[in-house]
């Protein structure tokens, strides 16, 4: 799983809408959304680059949090 902090999330509906924009570049994606922590938990085939693009591009900036 990558991991994605989205500052600009802050309700159930951003996280819909983050979700569909994940699940457009990647239909089979498993997608956890943390509002209260505003991330992003993502497993997928796709590069984090292109997923990252996705969320930028539908409106919610996203940063890939480093992983231990």
């Amino acid at each position: 799983m990558v991991t994605f902090k989205v500052e600009k999330m802050s309700c159930g509906g951003c996280a819909a809408r983050i979700t569909r924009a994940i699940h457009a570049l990647d239909p089979e994606a498993k997608v956890d959304v943390s509002l209260t922590e505003r991330i992003v938990r993502v497993g997928s085939g796709k590069a984090a680059q292109d997923i990252a693009d996705a969320l930028t591009f539908s409106g919610y900036p996203a940063s890939r949090v480093a992983q231990d």
